[in-house]
């Protein structure tokens, strides 16, 4: 029996299903070899020798592969349509090739398929090639740059700026967009304007709103109205006039649907409407796709395969009928620069099952495929039509004029089935719908309103509208857009809040160092030029070695000539760059550069483990810091008031706000501290809340027993606790609700600590914990699979496996493909691959 490999145990199941019984397939479980983490794996010295090692848990998969082999003299590599996954199959073959699994006769065929359908496996099957040697080598190229950066430039990171981790080739690119937006908004200048609304009813009674646009006969453009004066006076010429319509305006107009989607969209339109991020997003498009749900998900080509296309008309024609199907087929031009690696668009592989037909259990699932099914339909359906209106108000003597806008939907179309989102709403006056109004109609005024208005800055970027950047501006490619935006966030130097990505203070040093140092190397057109210089190698048309030659050399110059600068050196740069930020101009006019609070020493930009600060040159006489982002900034220290002629200062330390008595003694004695307990707003603490947190602990009553019952907040949330006179160690219960610290009663504080010590469970008084989803025995070592909760959140634990899940999963959805992908990458970590045998 031939033997195929892919990537997934899932996608083995549901291929398995399709090929039967002639043919073991087996699961590769991704990358099998890897460069190791140490210098010298890319080797700029040997024509860029790369040094490849199989990890821990990867020898055990290409074992079973090699027996798998010596049965049958046949290999097919099934992996993913792409580079990475025709990377998966050269490194596959290489590593079976050492092993000699693969012998002179041994028949090596690659398929490739975009959807995992029963038709596509069996075409595909049909049409072997071999493995694309331009695709791996545009792999190897990738690879090789993103190596030497990161082991070549990381290191300068560490000793020039203490608690910087790490750079990489295009994260350090993202983060400069993240980064600049933010210095973008700080130093916005908002401006003031005015506009003047006014509720007018119709000579039927039927009111609408119409918005000033004329006034002493001149038109009013956005700024005209500067304060509240000049829209009073406004507001009292359209007041003491009669308003008449005097023209009435309905054109046609159409809305077209959007394409189908690609990797890019695909991620935006989730993270609009369902807040999922960029990872959380493709892990449930991956399992649709290996379920044969959907095509293949890591795509930038927007074109349809014309029997999907006919599909998608029929289905229509027969949910939605034929007014809804246009006469000819709606074409979408690829976008993919690179043929080679263009594929279809994301589209379900059956075009009439919805999602109640497919009966997925996982909430993600479910979500994405009703979105994907949704928008394929939608791209092939009729286009909206619309009509709308644009009414003219004005006064006999033409002083003011007034204008009113609405549509009607006269044929919805595809808005039936779809709508795309948008990532900042705007109010738009054109969706609403006016009244029927006739010229020369008198219109009466209800209300005549003035509304201030002040320009906003940039938005901050969401996930999706950091892919859409990055896509416009040649960053990245569908298979990495993920991984970029989510390594920024696990390096600590970019935090998401309210979905929205905020640079932290480490982030902000390491792109202005690298800006000052490296500029040429985070520069968007240089970094986009590098993508398509891959894209020229995978094609066939470049040699890889002779770009890395390219690169490296400028680079490795850029290298040396920063190692020689002193960490003062550096700072003083950066603190020079970053002035406009660090110090802006004070309303006093006093030199910002003034120590605030002692008032005689400078301020100066220091760094830290935890990244950079603002901190007063007299230290240790004086303590002041304050975040980089500025005394405005989000996190600052604030004086709250003072109690017993100590200072009260809410501040911001690495493990988030907290209150604080007083400052640091010269001889470095911490002051009384206390984090703020969960959902308590820093924005709403006061003198007498941060008085009642630095109080703590709570001394609740006596036990019956003797000793104190208290209170207090720690690690892992609220508590009670008490120690007896015969206790060794006293025993403490998890408070749910954060008020009760401060309000519960000796009655049940002495009942709960009596359940406890009634039912200590095992070890520290803990009962046995429950998991939170139980998701069976393991399909290979056997034993429970289960989700649990833990300190730093839930986990996965098998056998003495506890893998962490990621931030963007939530426990219900974990299912046990996933867990044995996690189990299997914590064990390759820590060396605990080897599986249990089965009874």
């Amino acid at each position: 029996m031939p033997v195929v490999v892919v990537e997934s145990p899932a996608k083995a199941k549901t291929i398995n299903k399709y090929l039967g019984k002639d043919y073991t397939v087996l699961a590769s479980y991704g990358h099998v070899r890897d460069l190791p983490a140490k210098n010298g794996s890319v080797d700029p010295d040997q024509d860029f020798e790369m040094t490849w090692e199989v990890g821990n848990d990867s020898k055990k998969h290409i074992k079973a592969i090699a027996d798998a082999l010596k049965d049958d003299n046949s290999l097919i590599l099934a992996t993913d349509p792409d580079r990475e996954g025709e990377a998966i199959s050269w490194h596959l073959e290489e590593a079976l090739r050492k092993r000699r699994a693969i012998k002179k006769d041994t028949d090596v065929k690659r398929v490739v398929f975009n959807a995992i359908t029963k038709t596509a496996v069996t075409e595909a099957m049909q049409n072997p090639r071999d493995v694309d040697g331009p695709l791996v080598e545009a792999y190897l190229a990738r690879r090789a740059l993103d190596y030497l950066v990161g082991f070549n430039l990381s290191p300068v990171l560490w000793r020039k700026l203490p608690g910087a981790r790490s750079a990489g080739r295009v994260q350090s690119v993202c983060l400069r967009l993240i980064v600049e937006r933010e210095m973008e908004i700080e130093a916005f200048n908002p401006r003031e304007y005015w506009s003047v609304k006014a509720l007018l009813t119709t000579p039927r009674g039927q009111e609408f709103e119409a918005r000033l646009v004329s006034l002493a006969g001149d038109k009013l453009d956005k700024y005209d109205l500067e304060n509240a004066t000049q829209a009073e006076m406004a507001q009292q010429a359209v007041q003491s006039r009669d308003l008449t319509v005097t023209s009435v305006e309905a054109k046609p107009g159409s809305r077209n649907p959007s394409p189908p989607f690609m990797t890019s969209t695909l991620q935006q339109e989730a993270s609009r409407k369902f807040g999922m991020g960029a990872r959380q997003c493709m892990s449930a498009a991956q399992r649709l796709y290996e379920a044969g749900h959907i095509t293949y998900m890591r795509t930038d080509g927007i074109d349809m395969a014309p029997e999907a296309v006919e599909a998608a008309r029929d289905a229509i024609g027969e949910r939605f009928g034929k007014d809804y199907v246009p006469s000819s087929p709606r074409i979408y031009k690829n976008k993919a620069k690179n043929a080679q690696e263009a594929h279809e668009c994301i589209r379900p592989t059956e075009m009439t099952r919805d999602v109640d037909s497919l009966k997925l259990s996982e909430p993600d699932q479910r979500k994405l495929y009703d979105l994907i099914w949704k928008r394929t339909l939608a791209c092939q359906m009729e286009g909206a039509r619309l009509e709308r209106t644009t009414v003219e108000i004005g006064s006999k003597d033409g002083q003011v004029g007034l204008r009113a806008t609405g549509q009607v939907v006269l044929f919805d179309g595809f808005l039936r089935v779809y709508e795309e989102g948008r990532d900042d709403v705007v109010v738009d006056d054109d969706d609403k719908r006016l009244p029927q109004m006739s010229e020369g109609d008198k219109t009466a005024k209800k209300s005549v309103t003035p509304e201030q208005h002040f320009t906003q800055p940039p938005p901050r970027y969401t996930e999706a509208t950091l892919v859409k950047q990055m896509e416009e501006l040649g960053i990245g490619r569908p298979s990495t857009y993920a991984s970029i935006v989510t390594t920024i966030q696990e390096r600590e130097y970019v935090r998401k809040d309210k979905n929205r990505l905020i640079p932290e203070d480490k982030g902000r040093i390491v792109t202005v160092f690298l800006l000052n140092f490296f500029r040429k190397y985070v520069g968007y057109e240089f970094t986009a030029n590098l993508e398509e210089e891959l894209d020229v190698i995978s094609a066939g048309d470049a040699d890889y070695k002779k770009v890395l030659a390219d690169f490296w050399r400028d680079f490795h110059s850029a290298i040396e000539e920063a190692s020689e600068l002193r960490i003062a050196e550096v700072l003083d740069v950066l603190d020079d760059a970053l002035a406009p930020q660090l110090y802006p101009p004070r309303e006093d006019g006093s030199d910002p550069r003034i120590c605030p609070k002692c008032g005689e020493g400078r301020l100066h930009l220091k760094t830290s483990r935890t990244g950079g600060f603002v901190g007063c040159g007299n230290y240790p006489e004086c303590t002041y810091t304050r975040p980089i982002a500025g005394e405005g900034a989000e996190g600052d220290e604030r004086l709250l008031g003072e109690d017993q002629g100590d200072e009260i200062w809410l501040k911001s330390g690495r493990f988030g706000p907290y209150v604080q008595r007083g400052e640091p003694t010269p001889d470095n004695k911490k002051p009384p501290r206390a984090s703020l307990p969960k959902g308590w707003d820093k924005d709403e603490m006061t003198l007498e809340k941060a008085l009642t947190l630095l109080s703590l602990p709570r001394i609740v009553g006596t036990h019956p027993d003797g000793g104190e019952v208290k209170s207090n907040f720690g690690r892992f949330g609220p508590y009670v606790m008490h120690q007896a006179e015969d206790e060794a160690k006293p025993v403490y219960v998890n408070l749910k609700d954060p008020a009760d610290v401060f309000e519960i009663g000796m009655n049940r504080a002495v009942e709960l600590l009596a359940e406890k010590r009634a039912n200590p469970g095992r070890g520290r008084g803990r009962t046995a914990a429950k998991p939170l989803k139980e998701l069976g025995e393991h399909p290979e070592g056997g034993g429970p699979v289960n989700v649990m909760e833990g300190r730093y959140g839930p986990y996965v634990k098998w056998d003495k496996v506890n893998a962490t899940l990621p931030k963007d999963v939530e426990p219900a959805n974990v299912t046990m493909d996933m867990a044995v992908e996690l189990i299997a990458e914590k064990a390759s970590k820590k060396g605990k691959g080897r599986a249990k045998k089965k009874a």
